[in-house]
C-alpha cells in the first residue's frame, strides 16, 4: 500500500483520476470520484469527493471538497465540508474553511483557518 509521506493511505480514498507529476493542467476542474494531483495545476477544483495534492503537486486553486490532503504545494484558499489534512511535506499559502483539521510537524501554513460546523 503506497502511503504519502507515511501519514494516509492513498488507497483508503482511491483515487479514480490520477494527474501525472509531467501533468499540467489550466481551468476549472469538477468531478465526482476522488482525484490525486501529482502535477501542476491552475484554475479552481470543486467537488464533492476527495482532492489529493502529492508531494510533487503544484496547484494554484481555490479548492471546495468534501476532503483535501496536502503532501505537495498549494496557492489557494481550501474549503472543506469534512476535513483538510496537511501532510508534513504540504505548503499551503492561502485560508482553510473546514470541519476538522489536521496539520503534522513541518508544515508551511501561511493563511487564516475559520472552522465550520461538521455536517455530520
Amino acid at each position: 500500500m503506497k502511503k504519502i509521506s507515511g501519514v494516509v493511505s492513498i488507497t483508503e480514498y482511491k483515487p479514480q483520476t490520477i494527474f501525472a507529476d509531467d501533468t499540467e493542467f489550466n481551468g476549472d476542474l469538477n468531478f465526482k470520484n476522488p482525484v490525486e494531483i501529482k502535477g501542476k495545476f491552475k484554475g479552481k477544483i470543486y467537488t464533492e469527493s476527495v482532492v489529493i495534492i502529492s508531494e510533487d503537486g503544484m496547484v494554484e486553486a481555490d479548492i471546495k471538497a468534501n476532503i483535501v490532503i496536502i503532501a505537495g504545494t498549494v496557492k489557494g484558499n481550501v474549503e472543506a465540508k469534512k476535513k483538510v489534512e496537511i501532510l508534513s511535506t504540504g505548503k499551503l499559502y492561502g485560508d482553510i474553511k473546514t470541519a476538522k483539521l489536521k496539520i503534522a510537524d513541518g508544515v508551511i501554513f501561511e493563511g487564516s483557518c475559520h472552522m465550520i460546523k461538521d455536517e455530520n
